[in-house]
């Protein structure tokens, strides 16, 4: 007997398909699954325990007609390979295949591009409101895990959405777990409606017994106008009930029967509904099953052994970041680490173990990290939060409104900042240098390597201010022994001489930029490199020293050139009367797509040769101010 994947092309397939061979097809996507994401690396725990309700979404609902969102999009790979991309779902992540992540771009089937985290449901309530508007019927579907439950914006949208009382399915897929597990207070509640009993049996019990009473319709009717004490009794689900969902579940997520008769339900109720199923994260794949964490997103690695395909060092920058905050906590017990529900992602496990009393998980809310931070730092704490980058952007506003503005110490670790890699557009951290160094009182620094980064935690520590460190996500060889000291506030260093040009580098581009100059000096070229160190504030005097010396500069980062560090030093040379030729050199004005990290740059020109070349042409006709 064939495969029975190989015979799905579309959703519609899925309705040829006798119900007892859907058990079968979610083995055979799990097997696929594994095999695959064992070569292209990608989020395969969520998306292992989304199997199930990924075939039963399909063969309810009648994508693309109906829509479908995902949040965050780690648990999309089922849906993928349902809806006509089986046969390039080999290229998950790699250039030019497809992306680990809903994209609009890529299918019909993807509704609404989705990477991070809490905001599938505000998106379905405006395709439902559209939907009403226009005078369609189609269904309009949120798949939501737990751990987007914990983000504001989640509970904001159920609020609209009970508010508007629009036809819309939320899927609540409760696998306990977001990255890290679940904290808080919603957490605890869901694990209390984990044990409670299905509550349309109680009630439907309730009012079947009640009916052939005398009088019974109208008990009833009484009991509905007494419904918050009969809810308090019945309803594990009155939190949702309260916001105005019909509430359905708990249900068995790897059940097929159980969620086609729940969902098929949904479908057919013109108002709010919330399905509250429970999966098993990483299902199917005893490693995945057993650490959930450590799977949740993995490079490739071998499938019998559940072992990496390739050794790393340990000496990432994620991994000292970690250590040095963990030093600080051991000088200054006023030190205290906070993340939003990414604790083994940004390095935090090993600080979390040793000082509990002082590590804080909030949940998958930046907002609230950013402004938790700042009571601590006014309460007289010295907090340091770590969050992606590309996650910041989410608290921006905190940042300005409740950090920087009444000078609060609070040190912010961007960990991932610049190119990500294979997770794509919606991960790099592209925009944090444009987006942190126009806040007055900010300190922006970012890392050449891991004795910098170290030195940057401690000068943030110890500054008394804001400060904001970015590094990126990967290696950056070894960390020398030893205590390291603070940083001079606003000092660049000049790493290497040259009278050509004046190269004036930022944190992972230092490497690259001296790379470049070595190739120049081949050509004749002599290049000055200067690592940065500090956005803000710029070491103005060096900068315009070099520039006077060399005649030319040239910028690098890897952050976008509209806003970032470049323009900063732009705005010293026009400011101080320097009239040179400048190259700012960075990250173009698009979004960058998915693949290795080293083919990216490559193709936005951060890699030496390119560097140079473009130096080159600067040098030999002295050309005006332009950018790559």
């Amino acid at each position: 007997m064939g495969s029975i994947l190989d015979q799905i092309d579309s959703p519609k397939d899925l309705q040829s398909l006798d119900r007892d061979q859907l058990e079968g097809l979610a083995e055979e996507i799990r097997a696929r699954m594994v095999n695959t994401v064992s070569r292209t690396g990608g989020h395969l725990a969520a998306s292992l325990g989304a199997v199930e309700l990924a075939i039963a979404i399909h063969y309810v609902f009648r994508a693309p007609e109906d829509k479908i969102i995902w949040d965050v999009g780690h648990q999309t790979y089922a849906h993928k390979l349902l809806t006509g991309r089986r046969e390039r779902f080999d290229t998950l992540r790699q250039s030019g295949g497809i992306s680990g992540f809903p994209r609009r771009e890529e299918s019909e089937y993807d509704a609404f591009d989705t990477g991070h985290g809490s905001t599938a449901i505000a998106a379905a309530v405006g395709m439902a409101k559209a939907r009403d508007v226009q005078g369609g019927d189609h269904a309009v579907l949120a798949v939501v895990g737990d751990g987007a439950m914990t983000g504001g914006m989640a509970f904001e949208a159920l609020n609209l959405a009970g508010h508007l009382n629009s036809p819309l399915v939320v899927v609540l897929n409760d696998n306990q777990m977001s990255i890290s597990h679940n904290v808080g207070a919603l957490a605890g509640y869901l694990r209390k409606v984990r044990l409670d009993p299905h509550y349309l049996r109680a009630k439907s019990d309730f009012e079947s017994a009640v009916s052939k009473l005398p009088l019974g319709e109208s008990l009833i009717d009484a009991v509905e106008r007494f419904k918050d004490g009969v809810k308090q009794l019945l309803i594990p689900g009155m939190l949702f009930e309260e916001l105005g969902f019909t509430y359905l579940g708990p249900v068995d997520g790897h059940r097929l029967p159980v969620l086609l008769e729940t969902l098929e339900q949904a479908r057919s109720l013109a108002r709010p509904v919330l399905v509250h199923c429970i999966t098993q994260k990483g299902r199917g794949y005893v490693p995945a099953e057993n650490d959930a964490a450590k799977w949740h997103r993995t490079g490739a690695f071998d499938v019998e052994s559940g072992e990496p395909a390739s050794s790393s060092s340990g000496h990432s920058f994620t991994h000292v970041l970690g250590r040095a905050v963990l030093e600080a906590a051991e000088r200054d017990t006023r030190v205290v680490a906070i993340t939003a529900a990414m604790k083994e992602g940004t390095g935090l496990s090993a600080f979390a173990d040793r000082f509990p009393e002082r590590f804080f998980d909030v949940g998958m809310a930046e907002q609230t990290a950013v402004t938790f931070a700042a009571g601590l730092a006014a309460a007289g704490m010295r907090p340091v939060v770590a969050i992606y980058s590309t996650f910041l952007q989410r608290a921006y506003d905190q940042i300005v409104h409740d950090v920087a503005l009444p000078r609060l110490p609070v040190t912010i670790a961007l960990d991932r900042a610049g190119l990500v890699g294979e997770d794509g557009p919606t991960h790099h951290g592209a925009f944090d240098l444009s987006y942190l160094r126009h806040i007055p009182n900010l300190v922006v620094m970012a890392p050449r390597d891991l004795s910098e980064l170290a030195a940057m935690v401690r000068t943030g520590l110890e500054l008394g201010a804001p400060a904001a460190l970015r590094y990126p996500r990967g290696e950056g060889g070894s960390r020398p022994p030893g205590e390291v000291e603070p940083l001079p506030v606003g000092r660049a260093e000049v790493v290497r001489s040259g009278d050509s040009v004046a190269i004036v580098a930022l944190g992972t581009m230092v490497d690259t930029a001296l790379a470049a100059a070595d190739l120049l000096s081949s050509q004749g070229v002599e290049a000055c490199v200067v690592n940065a160190r500090f956005v803000q504030p710029l070491d103005s005097e060096l900068i315009c020293q070099m520039a006077g010396e060399a005649g030319r500069v040239v910028t690098v980062e890897e952050n976008v050139v509209s806003g970032g560090f470049g323009s900063a030093v732009a705005e010293l040379l026009a400011d101080r009367g320097v009239r040179v030729p400048l190259l700012r050199l960075g990250l173009p004005d698009r979004f960058v797509g998915h693949g290795p990290r080293e083919q990216l740059l490559k193709d936005v020109g951060l890699e030496p040769h390119a560097m140079a070349e473009s130096i080159a042409q600067l040098v030999e006709t002295g050309a005006a101010a332009r950018t790559r």
